[in-house]
């Protein structure tokens, strides 16, 4: 399971207004190789789910996990955080032993 907390649904719907996301669509969460540490998140806007991913409903809010990103994401809570320096999304992920310092990649 994974969590997506309130200030991060908020700017998704945001987000999915501004780009126009379907209804059917949704956010795609997952992990690929590459990055700093080894592997690196991967977040972005998807038409509709495929059919072997895990799909969860936060308020209307549809995510979409792929099985083998799913290892490296359970328990994983995806926040936004916003300071004079910096706003974006974060990955609070207990799976990351370490992490780059942009927190968009880590190693498990």
């Amino acid at each position: 399971m994974i969590q997506v907390t309130p200030k991060a649904l908020d700017k998704i719907r945001q987000a999915f207004t501004r780009h126009g996301v379907s209804e059917a669509g949704g956010l795609r969460l997952g992990v690929q190789g590459g990055g700093c540490s080894g592997m690196s998140y991967l977040f972005r806007f998807d038409p509709k789910e495929r059919p072997n991913d895990n799909v969860y409903n936060f308020e209307g809010v549809r995510i979409f996990v792929d099985p083998k990103s799913l290892v490296y994401l359970k328990g994983m809570t995806l926040d936004y955080k916003e300071s004079l320096i910096h706003s974006g999304f974060v990955f609070e992920n207990p799976n990351a032993k370490k992490s780059c310092g942009c927190g968009t990649s880590f190693s498990a």
